[in-house]
């Protein structure tokens, strides 16, 4: 499974990529927005712009998702064309981030607009990542499509569930589907469920060049699950990323380890 870290931080990111586990970064607007003022207010005067080219740059050859912005066919074409030839003779590493479904009514008629927007960017050779992806149906369309990624959100299936059972949670809470095949959304019973799904039916038909992204991951058991159904890659965020190197049993055999050092031993690293 490939790590993409899920944030705009240039610290962040370039802290994730020293433990040499990262793979690609996924990025969207309110993260730049917010990753940039944060510099800003300490007077540091860069734009947006140089900004992204930063976290290209950092990344190296590894993929970058940068999100449009429209909710027509005409401007996430525009737009996904724009960041593309903008930025990606950074570093050759852009990846264009198109939600599956723009239409703000669900079966509008721009229902099918973030498809023909990603039909016509993957023709012209330009990686995208499909976004907000909730079903395993959406996924197999944007496969069909030309997706490069799909990008199902396993934490806002688990968060919706909760509050359709109207349980109480937090955001970083686990939820197990075990013995809740009473909840569930249209046959989906939890986020790692819908991953799975979504690994299976593309598996299955054939679209191989359509990697599962899993997203919207919320602690490492989310992570952990994601890998043993099959997901290619992992979006996660980076305070999630930290806490997978932890248990408390790893400190406690550490602290026992460096206990029983022998002096003798310790004098063959002098």
């Amino acid at each position: 499974m490939e790590f993409f870290v899920d944030t705009a931080d240039l610290d962040e990111i370039r802290e994730s990529y020293s433990w040499g586990i990262v793979n690609g970064v996924t990025t969207n607007p309110s993260l730049i927005k917010k990753a940039v003022d944060k510099l800003n207010a300490s007077g540091s005067g860069q734009s947006i712009a140089s900004y992204i080219e930063s976290i290209l740059q950092t990344a190296g050859e590894d993929p970058v998702s940068l999100e449009v912005i429209g909710a027509t066919e005409e401007d996430m074409v525009r737009q996904g064309l724009f960041l593309y030839e903008r930025f990606n003779p950074v570093a050759g590493n852009v990846v264009v981030k198109i939600p599956v479904n723009p239409d703000m009514e669900g079966q509008g008629r721009g229902a099918f607009d973030g498809l023909k927007a990603i039909k016509q960017l993957a023709d012209r050779g330009i990686p995208v990542n499909v976004t907000l992806v909730f079903t395993p149906e959406q996924a197999l369309l944007a496969a069909k499509a030309g997706a490069a990624y799909v990008s199902p959100f396993a934490g806002r299936i688990d968060d919706d569930l909760r509050k359709t059972a109207g349980l109480k949670f937090g955001k970083t809470d686990y939820y197990a589907e075990e013995g809740e095949a009473d909840r569930h959304d249209n046959g989906i019973v939890s986020g790692v469920d819908l991953v799975s799904r979504c690994v299976d039916i593309l598996g299955m038909q054939g679209y191989d060049c359509c990697k599962v992204l899993a997203a919207s991951l919320r602690n490492p058991r989310q992570v952990r699950e994601c890998a043993l159904v099959g997901a290619q890659v992992a979006t996660i965020p980076f305070d999630v990323l930290s806490a997978m190197a932890s248990h408390k049993k790893t400190v406690e055999g550490m602290k026992a380890f460096t206990a029983d050092i022998v002096p003798e031993y310790a004098r063959l690293f002098d």
